[in-house]
This record gives structure tokens, C-alpha cells and sequence, in this order.
């Protein structure tokens, strides 16, 4: 797959903010702007033509900015939104017409016990409706203690790889991935290897690739990798891509998985 001619990538994680701009208590506070503009000229010059823009913890559920974007480019973006758990069914339609197709539980640095969480019925109920997802960040080693406490039958789409302890099949976090994808579909995002700590993101990259199955696996730049901006070059994130996709999954992985989940193709 020739990204650089075709456009066909997808880059299915990007945030865009302003500077300065944050919830009242964010424990990060950009002090840069994320750009579309830039992500868009940014992410051409690797052939990625697609993207899926996620809205950060530190914009809470204020939702504007990435609605803003999404209806900028209707054809080409898809958004990942932060409601609360009594989000009004309204809201979440409005949401879906702006090219929303799931919500973000970020539990990175905060409780992973999410009693709210587990009890928002309707919620649920209302996000499988409409063909949604729930896309879950969480501490490293965390995800299995949240996958209990989550509706057995709710799609999701786990970040970073899904930040385990370890890079071993025996890891309890790959265990989990495993047992929850024999009941219910599940995509784990190939990004964020900086946020892995001393994991081997190759290594647990073959390892995601093997125990799932490529038809699971996405790929996301993470940029403007906030934290981390160091690693926000995309010809150097694209390179790391090809490191972790073997050349016969990679057009499955880069185009063919995300358009199916976030554009209803392929």
C-alpha cells in the first residue's frame, strides 16, 4: 500500500485546542495550539487523508473545539466526544449528526473505580442505538479492572495499545483483551508508545497483532502528543508504524479497520 499516492490513511487518534484553554482543575493546561490545519498538512505529507479527533481530558465535555472541526471537513473526520454519564440522549444525537461515533472514559492518573460509569444504563443503551463505541484510556496494568466493571456487550476501542505491565501473552492486561474479544468486538489503537514505559511497543505490537487478530487493530498519531511533544514528527510516526505492521496487514490496519468502524465501509 502506497500511502503517499493513495490519501487512504487513517489516523484514528489527533487532538486539536487552543492554548491556554482548559477546564477549571485540568492537571495540564496546553500552553501551545493544536491545530487542524496543521494536523491536516502534517498528516498529507504521509498519505493519512482521514482522521478521528479526540477530545482531550483537559477540555472535559466541552465538546466545542473538535465539533467545530468535524463540521469543517464532514466527508474526512470523525470525532470522539467526552460526555458525562447521564448525558442527555439530545445531546449525544446532536453529537452523532456532527460525525461523532463514540465517547471517551479517560481514567488516566484518577480512580479506576467507576461505579457511575457501570450504572449509566441508558447511556450504554443509547450508544449501541446509534452504533457507537466507548473508547478507554487507563493507567498501565489497569484495563482489566475496568473491563469488569463495563457492560459485557458495549464495542470498544482501547488506547495506547492498551498500556500492559508487560509485553507477554500471560500479561493480564492481554488475557483480558483476549476474553473480552470472544464476547463482544474490541479494537486496541496502535499509538502512544511513549506512554508505555519501559514496554517494548514493537514487541507488544506483534504481540497485539497475534493474540487479536488484525482485523482489531487501529493506528493513531497521538499528535499533537501532548506531554511528549518530542515524538510529534509523522514521518517519524509513520516509520513506527511500519515497524509494527508487517507489510500484509497494513492497509487492513490503516485504512480498511477504521473505515469500517468509523465510516460504516469496507
Amino acid at each position: 500500500m502506497n500511502l503517499l499516492q493513495s490519501k487512504n490513511g487513517v489516523d484514528t487518534h489527533y487532538h486539536v485546542f487552543n492554548a491556554g484553554v482548559a477546564i477549571e482543575g485540568a492537571r495540564y493546561v496546553p500552553q501551545y495550539s493544536a491545530s487542524l490545519s496543521t494536523w491536516l498538512q502534517q498528516a498529507q505529507s504521509v498519505g493519512v487523508g482521514r482522521g478521528v479527533c479526540v477530545q482531550p481530558s483537559f477540555l472535559g465535555t466541552d465538546n466545542r473545539w473538535m465539533v467545530d472541526s468535524l463540521r469543517s471537513n464532514p466527508d474526512v473526520l470523525r470525532g470522539i466526544a467526552v460526555v458525562s454519564p447521564d448525558e442527555s440522549v439530545e445531546t449525544l444525537k446532536v453529537l452523532n449528526e456532527a460525525g461523532v461515533r463514540g465517547i471517551r472514559l479517560n481514567l488516566a492518573g484518577i480512580s479506576h473505580d467507576i461505579p457511575q460509569w457501570s450504572q449509566a444504563h441508558q447511556l450504554w443503551q443509547t450508544l449501541q442505538e446509534m452504533g457507537w463505541h466507548l473508547e478507554v484510556h487507563t493507567d498501565q496494568g489497569k484495563l482489566p479492572q475496568v473491563l469488569q466493571q463495563l457492560p459485557s456487550e458495549l464495542p470498544l476501542v482501547i488506547d495506547h495499545m492498551a498500556k500492559p505491565l508487560q509485553a507477554q501473552s500471560n500479561d493480564a492486561t492481554l488475557l483480558a483483551l483476549k476474553a473480552r474479544a470472544r464476547v463482544s468486538p474490541i479494537h486496541v489503537k496502535l499509538s502512544g508508545a511513549y506512554r508505555l514505559g519501559d514496554v517494548d511497543s514493537a514487541r507488544l505490537a506483534r504481540l497485539l497483532l497475534q493474540e487479536l487478530g488484525p482485523h482489531s487493530l487501529l493506528w493513531g498519531s497521538d499528535w499533537p502528543c501532548t506531554n511528549h511533544e518530542q515524538f510529534a514528527n509523522f514521518e517519524t510516526l509513520m516509520a513506527q508504524a511500519h515497524q509494527w505492521i508487517p507489510s500484509e496487514f497494513f492497509e487492513q490496519i490503516m485504512t480498511e479497520n477504521p473505515m469500517g468502524l468509523y465510516w460504516n465501509s469496507f
